[in-house]
This record gives C-alpha cells, sequence and structure tokens, in this order.
C-alpha cells in the first residue's frame, strides 16, 4: 500500500479501533450486568435489540446528517453520544433508560461506521478496495476481541468503572480523526433495493443475510448471558466471546475463497449443516473450558461467514449498476434480522433456559438449510462469476468498499438474471 494511501487511512481506522474496543466489552457487560441483577431473558433481550433498531434507523438516516453537516462534526458528533450513553448507563440503572441509551448508542455507532467507510472510500481507488476492507476488518474484528479479553480486568475494577473506561475511549477516538486534512468525502444517500426486488433478484441470499443477522446479533448480545448462566466468571465469559470473534476472522476468508471454486448455494448448505451440528454438540456434551472454547470458534467461523457468502452469492446475480443498491439492501435485511432476534430468543430462552439460545441456533440453522436445499433443486446456481469478498459489519456506504475492480468486471462480464435463480 502507498504511504500516502496508508497514512489517510490509518487515521480513521486507528479512530474506530479506539471506540469499537469500549463499545465491545459494554455490550457484553450490558447483558452480564442486566443477568446479574436478575432481569429475566425477555428484559434482557428487548434491550439488547434496541441496539440493532438503533443501527437500522442509522444506516436509513445517519447519511443525510453527515452530508449537511460534514465528516469531522458528524465524527465527533457520533463519539460523544457514544461516550454519553455509557456514561449513563453507569449511572443509571432502569431497564427503559437503558433501552434508551442503547438505542442511542447503535444510531451512533452507525454513524461512526458510515464516516470511517467513506473516508476509506475516498482515499483509494477499486483497485485498491480489496486492502482497505481487509484493514477495516481487522481494525472491527481486532478492537472487538481486545474488547472481550479485558473484559474480565476491567469489571473488577467496580461497577461503574468499565462504563468510565468505555466513555474516555470514545472521547479519545476523536483525536486521530481530527487530525485528518479538513476534507469531507463525498457521500451519496443510501437507495437500496427493496425486499422485493431482492427476493425476485436471489431469495438465496436474502434469507441467508437474514439469517445470519439473527445468529450474529443473538451471539453478541445473548451468548454472554448463556455463558453467565453456566456458572462462567466475567473473565472466562471474556475469552469465550474472544474465541468466538477469533474464529470469524481466521475462518471467514478460507470458507470465502472455497465458495469461489464451488456453488455458493452448496457451501451456504455445508455453513447451515456445520452450524447446526455446533449448536446440538454444545447442547448434548457436557462441555469443559477447552472443549466448549473450541466449539464456539467454529461457531463463531460459521455463522459469521455466512453473511458475506450470501452477499457474494446474490452478487452473481447483479448487474455491476445495481450491485451497490443490492448489497445495501442486504445489509438491512441482515439488521433487521440482528433487530428481531434477541427479542425472539430470549422468549425461547425464558421458557426453556440458558441452553435455549442453541436450540434457537439448531433450529434456525435446520430451517435455512431446508431453505437452502428446495431453492437448490429449483434453481441451481451456476458456477460462481463474482469472487468472494469478506465482510464484517458496515453502514451502506460501506457496500461500496465490497465492489472491487474484479467483482465489478465479473459482474459485467454476464447478463444478470431477470427472475429468482436461486
Amino acid at each position: 500500500m502507498p504511504p500516502q494511501l496508508f497514512t489517510q487511512v490509518s487515521a480513521p481506522l486507528l479512530g474506530l479501533f479506539v471506540v469499537i474496543i469500549g463499545n465491545a466489552f459494554i455490550a457484553s457487560l450490558t447483558t452480564l450486568h442486566l443477568g446479574a441483577a436478575n432481569a429475566s431473558a425477555a428484559v434482557i433481550g428487548i434491550i439488547s435489540s434496541s441496539y440493532y433498531l438503533g443501527l437500522t434507523l442509522g444506516a436509513l438516516f445517519n447519511d443525510r446528517l453527515i452530508v449537511r453537516i460534514g465528516h469531522i462534526r458528524s465524527y465527533s458528533g457520533f463519539t460523544s453520544l457514544i461516550a454519553v450513553t455509557v456514561l449513563l448507563q453507569g449511572l443509571l440503572s432502569s431497564y427503559e433508560a437503558w433501552f434508551m441509551l442503547r438505542l442511542i448508542n447503535g444510531w451512533a455507532s452507525i454513524g461512526v461506521f458510515l464516516v470511517v467507510e467513506s473516508w476509506l472510500l475516498m482515499a483509494g481507488d477499486a483497485k485498491m478496495r480489496g486492502r482497505l476492507l481487509a484493514f477495516y476488518m481487522v481494525a472491527l474484528y481486532g478492537a472487538t476481541m481486545v474488547g472481550q479479553l479485558v473484559l474480565g480486568t476491567i469489571s473488577e475494577l467496580g461497577r461503574t468503572a468499565p462504563f468510565m473506561i468505555a466513555g474516555l475511549l470514545a472521547s479519545l477516538s476523536v483525536m486521530p480523526v481530527v487530525v485528518l486534512p479538513r476534507t469531507s468525502p463525498h457521500v451519496e444517500p443510501a437507495e437500496p433495493l427493496w425486499p422485493r426486488q431482492l427476493m425476485r433478484l436471489s431469495p438465496t441470499g436474502v434469507m441467508g443475510c437474514f439469517g445470519a443477522g439473527i445468529a450474529v446479533a443473538a451471539t453478541y448480545t445473548l451468548l454472554p448471558l448463556y455463558l453467565q448462566r453456566i456458572g462462567l466468571d466475567v473473565a472466562e465469559v471474556g475469552r469465550m466471546m474472544a474465541a468466538v470473534i477469533l474464529g470469524a476472522m481466521i475462518l471467514q476468508y478460507p470458507v470465502g475463497r472455497w465458495s469461489d471454486m464451488r456453488d455458493r448455494q452448496v457451501i451456504l448448505i455445508a455453513l447451515s449443516v456445520f452450524c447446526a451440528v455446533l449448536s446440538l454438540l454444545i447442547l448434548i456434551l457436557p462441555t469443559g473450558s477447552a472443549l466448549l472454547m473450541l466449539l464456539l470458534f467454529l461457531l463463531g467461523g460459521g455463522i459469521f461467514a455466512m453473511y458475506p457468502v450470501a452477499v457474494s452469492h446474490a452478487a452473481d446475480q447483479a448487474s455491476t449498476g445495481s450491485m451497490v443498491r443490492m448489497i445495501q439492501g442486504l445489509l438491512l435485511i441482515n439488521s433487521i434480522g440482528a433487530a428481531l432476534s434477541p427479542l425472539v430468543i430470549s422468549a425461547v430462552m425464558s421458557w426453556t433456559g440458558a441452553r435455549g439460545l442453541f436450540i434457537c441456533f439448531t433450529l434456525l440453522n435446520v430451517g435455512l438449510l431446508v431453505f437452502f436445499i428446495r431453492r437448490r433443486r429449483e434453481h441451481p446456481a451456476t458456477t460462481p462469476l463474482a469472487p468472494f469478498t469478506a465482510a464484517a459489519q458496515m453502514s451502506p456506504a460501506g457496500a461500496e468498499l465490497r465492489v472491487t475492480e474484479d467483482l465489478a468486471q465479473a459482474a459485467s462480464d454476464h447478463e444478470p438474471l431477470d427472475e429468482a435463480s436461486a
């Protein structure tokens, strides 16, 4: 990567890394604090879902705000809101307050993603987007993993200390960004394809993204509750969650490259079987710490790989001109699944106990398996045309990062199908 380009992208990525460390351990601590206070699984699910509701709302509207007030001011405002929400979480204890604070935190977090992603788009052309996306994923997943690893150490400082530290990190994350040249990247308001259009283009892609949203959100919000209720302390919960994120980082790219060599519908079927079997093993085996960590590592790799494979499958059906809008639409489908996930799965956990999480994971993946097999029988997919591109949590603007020169060229070399093909 040219030194000038690295200089341009290092500051926003560093800012993202710093703020996500705090956001990562606060997400887990929110669940753990509510669990320790004997809140019901349903209450925990409602509060957890508010964060993803905020992400969804922000994905729809934050781009207009950034166009109006600029990137530096937007980033400063979003990170200030994140700092305020986590600090207030340390001061307030009512469920209603935490619901609103987590919603605002989600709305502000997607604003941070939007600012950083648009800066990366401005910094490099289509030839460099693959490398920029890799740096983005390392910063995001790396910060998330660090946030989980320090969970035990930070929680030992007292009840309010983690919220104070997360607030400090959010405030400090402004510093790298404000030293950038004051040139505002151009942001196009997101105009994603509507669900009906997406279903016509690729039902398999839509269901894969929706199911992945359900699984990933439950992993972030309800897995800490499961681990707490089987007797793990805060430090052990942090290590288990770090294993999940490490699995997501390490396994996503090999799975994606495998999908370039095979029918992606087959890979989605394999991922569904893989995740269902792992979930069932966690349910039935007397899992010690080492075995549970291994299973969660593998499960994290499977769960987090499904979304980018589903998007790559859908991209095989899209034209160059519609690809960005299609990926934006799939992201919103994924966000809707994430917002619904804690509500539904927490209700099951209230009925069945902590093991309800993996009952839901098993049923979800069996349901996806049935759908994927049926679609493949009715509409066999062609050989993958567009190369796999890894993906992490993004805003709609980040969809453009995934459309690399190779991806656009592959899409332009074939005529997209008018009717649903897979």
